[in-house]
């Protein structure tokens, strides 16, 4: 019987062209919704949704005056309490709607730009041997480990990065989370690798770092506060003792920008307990 109803149904649609595209358009938007979702507590938001609109459409079958009068009342009003919640996320999906093919060039130039602040605030930091971790957020969300910190919602600077991890300032111990080409939080806490074939001369910066990237696609850059040394760390590996220009173009490589450069040996530290 369904079938003879969709059977009916196309027969006496004329499908066109434009048919398609609007289609392919929903499509996209929804997949690029379910991107921005993935990995954040808007997850629970979106399921508390869903049940709220099924308890909608049950008060309607069922009859249930009492609940639709009350779904009614306040739902538009929780519509505007979600735009207000999750302002920084809203941003932030039309930020990475704002990097789609057509408006590539630009994205990449501000990405670049993003880099360069950020290798020029590591080889600071490193001259100084002032300790440091910055994550940069890639397709999976950070939220949770954002939430932990202290929230800023800045512009990534090379001034606004060495500020904050100066030894005087109270948002130095911990890790900086960038999310685009903005500072989400400081003084964030994540978890320590468990890793027990790690070398023994990897602090808990270090690990930290290791373990944060085992669980996520994030890729991190630590400033070693007892040697200056800078590492990379991405997908549970780490490699140490890199310089400004090989920082840069493995963070461009991470982000797609550019390919992976092959890296001197003494630079890769294997995931086994290597050492530089």
């Amino acid at each position: 019987m369904i079938l003879e109803q969709l059977s009916s149904f196309f027969a006496g649609t004329e499908f066109r062209w434009w048919d398609v595209v609007d289609i392919l358009i929903v499509a996209f938007l929804v997949y690029e919704l379910l991107q921005f979702l993935r990995g954040t507590h808007a997850v629970q938001i979106a399921l508390g949704g869903i049940v709220l609109v099924g308890l909608y459409w049950a008060s309607i079958l069922f009859n249930l005056q009492s609940v639709n009068w009350l779904l009614r009342t306040f739902l538009p009003f929780l519509v505007f309490g979600i735009i207000v919640i999750f302002q920084a996320e809203i941003r932030k999906g039309l930020a990475h709607l704002g990097r789609a093919p057509f408006l590539g060039g630009a994205a990449r130039r501000r990405q670049e730009e993003v880099v360069d602040e950020i290798v020029l605030a590591a080889t600071s930091l490193a001259s100084e041997r002032t300790g440091a971790i910055m994550v940069l957020e890639r397709e999976m969300g950070l939220r949770s480990y954002i939430e932990t910190g202290i929230t800023l919602d800045a512009v990534v600077t090379y001034d606004l990065l060495v500020s904050i991890f100066h030894p005087a300032t109270p948002l130095h111990d911990g890790a900086v989370v960038i999310q685009g080409n903005r500072v989400a939080a400081a003084a964030c806490f994540l978890p320590l690798t468990v890793n027990p074939e790690l070398s023994r001369t990897l602090g808990s910066r270090h690990r930290a770092a290791i373990g944060l990237s085992e669980d996520t696609d994030a890729v991190a850059i630590v400033v070693s506060e007892e040697s200056g040394a800078i590492s990379i760390v991405e997908g549970g590996v780490i490699r140490r003792g890199i310089d400004g220009p090989a920082l840069k173009l493995a963070l461009l490589a991470s982000l797609g920008l550019t390919e992976a450069a092959p890296l001197a040996a003494a630079e890769v530290v294997a995931q086994r307990g290597g050492r530089p």
